[in-house]
């Protein structure tokens, strides 16, 4: 069986991990780039610096992702191991996240405002299902909370109007709303920081994210890893695959990671296929990321050493996250002793528009705003990077087409996967993304369930090969 995967991502990566495992050798990786990692990949500029596409951290539903990270890096020597710091900017005060469970570090007015939606949904909890996002935010958390965080700090991570997005994505990953310990915490003057899955992670210690995915491909066949492959034409009938340095590739079975709606518009324009259904993609929606990297002299205000990352959901700064990336390891700058580095977040839609050739300087503005910065003395140099494709976004009514899309798919051979093949925002995660490769492999081969891309509410909440939480 010939088996091709398109994009050297985590995705692909794992498929072709699992593949080689498995004892497989009739299959090939291309990957359109000159690196691997995908969205996962890391770049080191001529300055030294390492970047992230965004603010990643590695932790697992998966007992099998765990062993193979272990397998590259080793358990303990080739990583830096965190608890997590994860904090929220508003009202001129840093407060610890989640919101929902430190709302005594807002002002007392404000305060007081959460607590009475927080009060109001025990008592008058709706008994209908909610129609989209905006309406879930307020019957889960209170009109308070969702004033003051949830609705600004969404717009700004989606770029989508919260009344266009579905909410059933929300899983594990925004802590539910507890009033006994909200008052606790509230008595007792207590910060609660440990709530998530994601509450301790580790880092490779050298070479930033990518570095995982770059030993991983060293790892792999080399005469099956073809790099600066650009898919041209996908031909599902003739399964024959065109790439722009001219080469074709025939297929039994294709592992696609590229954008699920590429692969819809290849469908539509096969000449002579009128019998192909057709599947509006309309509802695929995503977000671009815009990332900038701040390159600074000296060391942290004290107030940042040892935060991890920061939500900022009001005006005063473009970005949505910040993340202190070089206390995620020392050698994500060239002299600990004397650099650090923020990297920071702005997304893009087509409802919210950014002026590409200012987001630099906003950024900058925006970190002097949010006291990330004192001065612009501090800036070394700075980092730019844009992500056409960042996330995809959990659209209302985005099911309806996916699901069918991606059936039929399947039944020509074509298996859509990763966090745009498959366009699944619940299961996009490094640990996810590479687990839908490795079921892949083990569906083709041996008839194992793919779970992740299907059932992610069993995925998120304790996966039955190993991790619970």
């Amino acid at each position: 069986m010939r088996i091709i995967i398109l994009g050297g991502g985590p995705c692909g990566l794992g498929a072709a991990w699992r593949l080689t495992e498995m004892g497989h050798e009739d299959w090939i990786l291309c990957e359109k780039k000159d690196c691997w990692g995908g969205l996962s990949a890391s770049f080191q500029d001529k300055e030294g610096f390492w970047w992230d596409l965004g603010g990643h951290v590695l932790f697992s539903h998966y007992a099998y992702f765990d062993q193979v990270m272990d397998a590259l890096l080793g358990k303990e020597d080739g990583w830096v191991f965190h608890e997590r710091e994860a904090w929220i900017r508003m009202q001129d005060r840093f407060i610890p996240y989640p919101l929902q469970n430190n709302i005594h570090h807002l002002p007392k007015e404000i305060y007081w405002e959460c607590l009475q939606g927080i009060l109001d949904i025990q008592k008058d909890f709706p008994g209908k299902k909610p129609a989209h996002f905006g309406e879930w935010i307020e019957a889960t958390f209170g009109e308070g909370l969702a004033k003051w965080f949830l609705r600004p700090y969404n717009y700004k991570v989606w770029a989508q109007p919260l009344e266009q997005m579905d909410w059933s994505w929300v899983g594990d990953r925004v802590a539910p709303v507890d009033v006994r310990r909200i008052l606790e915490n509230a008595i007792f003057e207590k910060s609660d920081i440990s709530w998530g899955p994601n509450a301790m992670f580790r880092f490779p210690l050298h070479g930033a994210t990518g570095n995982i995915w770059r030993i991983l491909a060293e790892r792999l066949p080399h005469d099956k890893m073809l790099v600066n492959r650009e898919l041209t034409d996908l031909s599902p009938h003739t399964r024959k695959l065109s790439f722009a340095d001219g080469t074709t590739e025939e297929y039994d079975v294709l592992l696609s990671t590229i954008p699920l709606t590429k692969i819809a518009r290849s469908l539509e324009l096969e000449a002579g296929n009128a019998s192909l259904p057709q599947f509006p993609v309309s509802s695929f929606r995503h977000s671009s990321t815009h990332v900038v990297g701040l390159a600074l002299k000296g060391h942290p205000p004290e107030y940042l050493a040892t935060k991890c990352w920061m939500y900022f959901p009001e005006d005063n700064c473009p970005f949505y996250r910040a993340t202190v990336f070089s206390n995620y390891s020392p050698n994500n700058v060239p002299d600990i002793n004397s650099q650090w580095s923020l990297m920071c977040e702005v997304s893009e839609s087509s409802v919210k528009k950014v002026e590409q050739e200012r987001i630099v300087e906003d950024v900058i503005d925006g970190a002097l705003n949010a006291r990330l910065l004192s001065s612009r003395n501090e800036i070394s140099h700075t980092w730019y990077h844009f992500i056409e494709k960042g996330y995809p976004t959990p659209s209302l009514n985005l099911n309806k087409s996916l699901f069918p899309l991606l059936s039929h798919l399947e039944e020509m051979g074509i298996y859509s996967r990763g966090r745009f093949g498959a366009w699944r925002y619940e299961v996009g995660n490094m640990d996810h993304s590479f687990m839908q490769g490795v079921e892949f492999a083990n569906h083709i081969l041996a008839s194992g369930e793919e779970l992740t891309v299907w059932y992610p509410e069993i995925v998120n909440n304790g996966h039955p090969s190993g991790r619970k939480r």
